[in-house]
């Protein structure tokens, strides 16, 4: 039965202000940690924003961006060392960075899973607002200012041969605003050809191909923009198209059937364009489904849950 284990990381220094820094909150209060069995580990505390753009580098908070990220892996390394499944709820983008200097400490070769509408590609000069969140995949694969990208002399947090992104859809717009491409280094499959094989094909070749290249297993980034628009409003830049909440499912599915996944960080859900917290309730439902392996091991989780705690449940406090 795997061990998920809760780290709340509410960073909106990647993005901006009155965001994503409610994602956490609104996920608990939808039932994820319940849902999942998941005990409470951690929540981390967010240095101050600062809307400037950083002169030198181009980007917005990037020294606080790396201090945070030190933090969140100080948190991530030893739930992952002692066989936990960390499920760190974001927070912007830039937390992958914190996820993925926890794997690189550890000597061991380890790979990305990378489901986002956008590419995150961009280089600082071509980004229009200095976001780290529009750049996470290119500062984790090492292009881009050291502040970021050479974190404790780590350059870079995963190699290119070590990714697969699955989903992106923004490449005209990226294209247009100067964005680098991803190079063909990098395992991708855009939506449309996602749409062309079927989610469930298209999951097994990342899948595979993570599998190939990196047997100490991968880290699972989940920006919520990957999905739909019509089910997934609740984005900071929304674009028409995306996947649908089976096909999300799916690829969480072959990503935990493999047992390489080593974790997993969910960001870009702003509860405020949730009025209701219907979509909160939807994401919490397709996450329990895609995580926990099998329609029978959830019944297994549930039972054991009961045997455990004779049916009552007992939210661990945080470490």
């Amino acid at each position: 039965m795997t061990d998920f284990t809760i780290i709340e990381a509410p960073s909106n220094l990647g993005l901006k202000p009155d965001s994503v820094e409610h994602l956490a909150d609104a996920l608990l209060d939808a039932g994820l940690a319940r849902r999942l069995d998941a005990r409470r580990h951690a929540r981390l505390a967010v240095p101050p924003y600062d809307p400037r753009r950083d002169s030198d580098t181009g980007i917005l908070n990037a020294a606080r961006i790396r201090d945070f990220s030190v933090m969140l892996a100080d948190i991530v390394g030893p739930v992952v060392a002692r066989g936990g499944f960390p499920v760190v709820l974001g927070g912007d983008c830039s937390i992958l960075l914190g996820n993925l200097l926890a794997l690189r400490r550890s000597g061991k070769r380890h790979g990305l899973l990378f489901l986002d509408g956008h590419a995150d590609f961009y280089q600082p000069d071509a980004s229009p607002t200095g976001e780290a969140a529009d750049m996470d995949l290119a500062l984790s694969t090492g292009r881009g200012p050291d502040v970021l990208t050479n974190i404790e002399g780590l350059r870079p947090l995963v190699r290119d041969a070590d990714v697969a992104v699955v989903g992106p859809r923004d490449a005209e717009q990226a294209h247009e605003l100067g964005s680098q491409p991803l190079p063909p280094t990098i395992f991708a499959q855009d939506l449309d050809e996602v749409r062309r094989v079927g989610a469930e094909e298209a999951a097994r070749a990342a899948v595979e191909h993570l599998s190939r290249q990196t047997p100490d297993g991968f880290w699972i980034h989940l920006d919520v923009d990957v999905l739909d628009d019509a089910i997934m409003p609740a984005v900071g830049y929304r674009m028409p198209g995306g996947l649908s909440w089976q096909e999300l499912e799916t690829i969480l599915n072959a990503a935990m059937r493999s047992g390489l996944a080593r974790g997993i960080n969910i960001t870009i859900f702003e509860p405020k364009h949730d009025t209701t917290g219907g979509i909160a309730r939807d994401l919490v439902n397709t996450l329990t489904r895609g995580l926990v392996r099998s329609p029978d091991a959830r019944l297994e989780l549930c039972a054991q849950r009961q045997r455990r705690m004779g049916l009552r449940f007992s939210m661990a406090r945080y470490a």
